[in-house]
């Protein structure tokens, strides 16, 4: 009895298990860039809501500490300066906007007084950062 064994044939990839990986590393990388997103402000404590949504195309950070003390990307801004160094770093900008991080422990009266320093700026994009509600 003879068997034909076929000596040459060559190797071959096969592409079914490369596409799954390759699909499942682009999902990974998808998520991990939904995930992120660039905050400039100092941590605070942020109250918290169910429809909570980032808002990615705003230019500046103002950050407003319980103990009233306002931040302007990470820089330190007396209260009463805070409508001037708005305006002067929106001047290039097309349609400037704000992302508010105002600490929960804030009184109303605070927040409007820096909410009335963002308008009289000419910005009128203000977005209220919030954190998920558990």
């Amino acid at each position: 009895m003879k068997i034909n064994f076929q000596a040459n044939k060559k190797a071959r990839i096969e592409m079914l298990p490369l596409i799954d990986i390759v699909f499942l590393l682009l999902v990974v990388f998808i998520y991990a860039m939904l995930s992120m997103a660039v905050h400039r402000s100092l941590p605070v404590m942020l109250p918290t809501s169910t429809s909570v949504k980032i808002d990615k195309e705003l230019l500046l950070s103002v950050t407003v500490k319980a103990n009233g003390t306002v931040y302007v990307d990470r820089e330190q801004v007396a209260l009463d300066a805070l409508t001037a160094t708005l305006a002067k770093q929106t001047q290039a900008g097309k349609e400037p906007g704000v992302l508010l991080f105002a600490d929960r422990n804030l009184s109303y009266q605070k927040l409007f007084y820096v909410l009335d320093q963002i308008r009289m700026a000419d910005i009128h994009r203000i977005s209220l950062q919030a954190d998920t509600e558990q």
